[in-house]
């Protein structure tokens, strides 16, 4: 049988995500330029957490934008925007979000300039909405705000991790590459935290303990390759997340969004404290990825034998149910990113409580969509998810649940609060 290059897996894998996502469109603004931020982020080919910091980034701006019209919650940090009167909210969200993406991924200005200008004729924007103007001023003030926050570096640096026992290094399977992105992710400014460490995890169990020796034996048996005790339904919720973990759980805001919020003011805002929540959790999940360094499963358990843990046993073949991304274990970047956009609807509904659909752009996965009937049964399923997986160690994504949770809570408290007399 004739195995695929890698180039035709990444042109299968964008037809998929390009279709998951446009299939979960709306007609808010909002939810649409989410959709257009996520193809966008692809076609750049950014990997690991780097989308949150360009969806983070974006979505500042489209809150900046409108509620410089609508003044129904503060500002994130363009507070002076002139000549309002008359201005569309949509026409100010989309300008500003084209902006940002242009400048994010300069080498596809053209391709998201004819997408913004699209959207203006099919929405009946007129070129001389007086929101374009406010969303080309406030995507300048914030581009500019941000314009030293470390999130583009050139060249990025590489890190190789170290070769003692419980570190983080590349592996065979791919094709020994360093870590992707490297360790710059976790020292961008954030958009909440006051700094990247902030909300640092505390440090992951000791390679000889019997908590490590616990979940060492969890995902051995549950996350391999072959010859795992996984069921067929746990089979089909593993490979439901391992499909690109951002446009799944957007997905599921966006599903929210829809059927719950009837205004661009109130979308703008909840998308701008998911997006923002997610970004800064994953600034510190890399910022602990690279401070911890430590190793996947595979790497432990190819090396169980000579870990001075009584508890575990080695398997030199062992391999996982998916390959191991290219960045350490400790913490968690998927569940990152979907503790901190669940957690952040909670606060948002004040409620825990909430049907809702996700949509994996896994072809493999069965269930497809999945339904929730809370946010918290999402939360968990991320959490099984790579363990089932084979490629995190459940302590892992617990602690990263923990870090998206703290963010959150941050974030709520002080920033984009209702002004004087609007309801949370």
């Amino acid at each position: 049988m004739k195995t695929r290059s890698k180039k035709t897996h990444f042109v299968t894998y964008v037809l998929l995500l390009f279709t998951a996502l446009a299939g979960t469109a709306s007609a808010d603004v909002i939810s649409d330029w989410n959709v257009i931020g996520l193809q966008e982020a692809v076609a750049a080919a950014r990997q690991g957490g780097a989308p949150a910091i360009d969806l983070a980034t974006m979505h500042a701006a489209m809150y900046d934008a409108v509620q410089a019209i609508e003044k129904d919650y503060e500002p994130y940090r363009v507070t002076d925007v002139p000549n309002t009167t008359g201005a569309s909210p949509i026409a100010a969200a989309a300008k500003a979000a084209r902006d940002v993406l242009v400048y994010r991924f300069s080498a596809r200005a053209v391709q998201i300039n004819d997408r913004y200008m699209t959207y203006l004729g099919a929405n009946g924007i007129p070129s001389d909405d007086p929101g374009i103007d406010v969303g080309t001023y406030v995507a300048a003030k914030l581009l500019a705000y941000r314009s030293c926050d470390g999130s583009l570096p050139i060249p990025p640096p590489t890190f190789t991790g170290g070769t003692g026992i419980g570190e983080w290094r590349p592996t065979p399977l791919m094709a020994f590459a360093a870590m992707n992105p490297g360790p710059y992710l976790g020292q961008v400014t954030p958009f909440f935290m006051t700094r990247p460490t902030q909300f640092r995890p505390d440090a992951p169990p000791a390679v000889t303990s019997k908590q490590y020796a616990r979940d060492y034996k969890e995902v051995k048996l549950y996350g391999s390759k072959t010859g795992s005790l996984r069921s067929a339904e746990q089979t089909d919720l593993a490979f439901f997340w391992a499909g690109n973990t951002f446009a799944a759980i957007y997905s599921g805001v966006r599903n929210v969004a829809a059927n719950n919020v009837d205004n661009v003011s109130d979308s703008s805002r909840l998308f701008a404290l998911v997006a923002m929540s997610q970004a800064d959790t994953i600034i510190g999940v890399w910022d602990a990825k690279f401070h911890y360094n430590y190793w996947r499963p595979i790497t432990a358990i190819q090396n169980g034998a000579v870990d001075g843990n009584p508890d575990t046993v080695g398997d030199a073949t062992w391999e996982s149910l998916i390959i191991n991304p290219a960045y350490p274990d400790y913490t968690s970047g998927a569940n990152g990113v979907s503790s901190s956009a669940m957690y952040s609807m909670e606060h948002f509904f004040e409620t825990d409580s909430m049907e809702f659909s996700m949509t994996s752009t896994n072809a493999t996965a069965i269930q497809n969509p999945r339904n929730f009937t809370s946010f918290s049964q999402a939360i968990q399923e991320v959490v099984d998810g790579r363990v089932l997986l084979g490629i995190h160690f459940r302590f892992a994504d617990e602690a990263s649940v923990k870090l998206g949770h703290d963010v959150v809570k941050w974030g709520f408290k002080n920033y984009l609060r209702p002004v004087s007399g609007k309801k949370n």
